[in-house]
């Protein structure tokens, strides 16, 4: 029997039936991932496994680190071929780590290759893989329509011109691709000569001319309302944790105006504007009705050799420790005081952190619309079977599983898609134990339900429930030009 069987991750009979029956088929809506729209734009065709798969995937140049292999074959210049083979040797040493059960997954569901990837069956798995590369099927698009992805949410920059998605929506292809709004770059105060670089691109972009902090703010919302008029419903920032103490405007603007200047603020002063600007981008996002995401816990870049050399997302991050529930209870207790917070996904990355985020997201809910403030799934570090447990226990707990928008690939790589896979056994056979046991009811009317729920049906709800955005009035700057 090959290691990824049928009934994979699924330990019991009611597991199975719940799994085959109510989840395996559903489409997919990935909202939230990395993916370049310009692969989707062009339909890059891969030309090898490396480039497939090792290409941006700093989980697997983690464990291959881990395992003694030089940099040259992670992200350096070695051959693909020899790159593929540094993984290959890699992959049997990292039993229970979950990058284990996604290559085996990916090797089945891609290439129908069952046989445990190592140095030995390296050759012929790369000779098979990369024949079914060179199908159109497997292009990037072939890769969408293969999984029935519906949605794709990629990650852009309000500085991105969107030209890849303008192609992408004129090309009539049936998957949707709709940029994610991730204004990060706007809070990097603390270097002044990337914060000044970018600030001419954002310039550039909306056509508005930034000499000072008002103007900054304008160019913007002028983004905002160019990423809503191109299909953007979500927004996202990743934070170690959500800014304290925000400052008023005129004292954001002096900030503003040292970092301009080319010299860096204090911690303390860049924390401050960075709480004013949350708010700001918050109140934005709940005039459009977009769904804001927060990335919250990670320590990011730690080391800073390799960051010097290598640049960030490349594999030197960490799980942060953080004080996390008062500064994000004082943020979204700002903005709904001021009746401007918004539809929130909020996704912790320290497991100790579980039960109070999903706690703390209750004292949130409104009764507007259901699941209104979100438990994200769990994500980078805690993506893997036992971190997707304590999520939906943390979440079932405190609140209500049956509205959850349920999980994202959060990649880079377009072989990532069986991560939903995991996630729908995971779950079944969470629900399925509990029905055995007696803990739920055996009516598979009741969990079928919440099973499409979760697998799909919320997340799909997240762009289904807004009108088009040919139907909404941008919003007008209040500012002065």
């Amino acid at each position: 029997m090959p290691f990824i069987s049928d009934n994979f991750l699924l330990s019991t009979a009611a597991a199975q039936r719940l799994y085959r029956s109510h989840a395996a088929a559903l489409p997919i809506c990935d909202f939230h991932n990395h993916l370049p729209a310009r692969d989707i734009a062009s339909d890059r065709r891969f030309t090898n496994l490396a480039e497939a798969w090792l290409e941006g995937d700093h989980y697997k140049w983690r464990a291959m680190r881990a395992n003694g292999v030089p940099e040259r074959y992670c992200t350096g210049d070695a051959p693909p071929y020899e790159k593929f083979l540094a993984w290959a040797r890699t992959v049997p040493q990292t039993l229970r780590n979950p990058l284990y059960h996604w290559t085996h997954l990916e090797l089945s569901r891609y290439f129908g290759i069952v046989e445990l990837l190592d140095e030995q069956s390296a050759p012929s798995i790369w000779q098979r893989a990369n024949q079914f590369l060179q199908s159109a099927d497997f292009s990037a698009r072939g890769i969408l329509k293969k999984f029935n992805v519906t949605v794709v949410g990629t990650t852009d920059d309000p500085a991105d011109s969107l030209e890849d998605h303008l192609r992408i929506r004129d090309s009539g292809f049936a998957t949707r691709v709709l940029p994610g709004f991730r204004p990060d770059n706007a809070l990097r105060l603390q270097q002044p000569l990337e914060f000044n670089r970018w600030v001419e691109r954002l310039a550039a972009v909306s056509k508005i001319r930034i000499r000072r902090f008002s103007d900054f703010l304008r160019a913007l919302e002028s983004r905002h309302d160019f990423f809503h008029e191109h299909g953007c419903r979500l927004s996202d920032h990743g934070l170690e944790r959500c800014p304290v103490g925000p400052c008023t405007e005129s004292e954001a603007a002096k900030v503003f105006d040292l970092s301009h200047r080319g010299k860096s603020p204090s911690a303390a002063a860049a924390e401050r504007f960075s709480g004013f600007m949350m708010l700001f981008l918050g109140r934005l996002d709940a005039e459009k009705g977009w769904t804001k995401q927060l990335h919250l816990g990670a320590y990011r870049n730690a080391n800073s050799r390799m960051l010097s050399l290598l640049g960030r997302d490349t594999g030197f991050d960490a799980m942060g420790d953080f004080p996390q529930v008062i500064a994000l209870a004082q943020y979204l207790d700002r903005l709904d005081c001021k009746n401007q917070l918004p539809k929130m996904i909020v996704y912790n990355l320290n497991p100790a952190d579980n039960y109070a985020f999903a706690s703390l997201i209750g004292s949130f809910q409104d009764g507007s619309s259901a699941g209104k403030i979100q438990l994200g799934s769990a994500w980078w570090f805690l993506d893997n079977k036992e971190g997707i447990e304590a999520q939906l226990n943390a979440l079932s707990n405190c609140g209500l599983l049956s509205r959850f928008v349920g999980m994202v690939t959060d990649s880079r790589s377009f072989l990532s898609f069986p991560r939903h896979e995991y996630f729908r056994r995971v779950l079944c056979n969470l629900l399925g134990a509990e029905i055995e046991f007696g803990v739920l009811p055996d009516d598979e009317a009741l969990i079928s339900g919440m099973i499409h729920a979760a697998c799909y049906g919320n997340a799909s709800g997240l762009f289904e429930s807004f009108p088009a955005a040919s139907s909404i009035p941008a919003a007008k700057s209040k500012r002065k030009k």
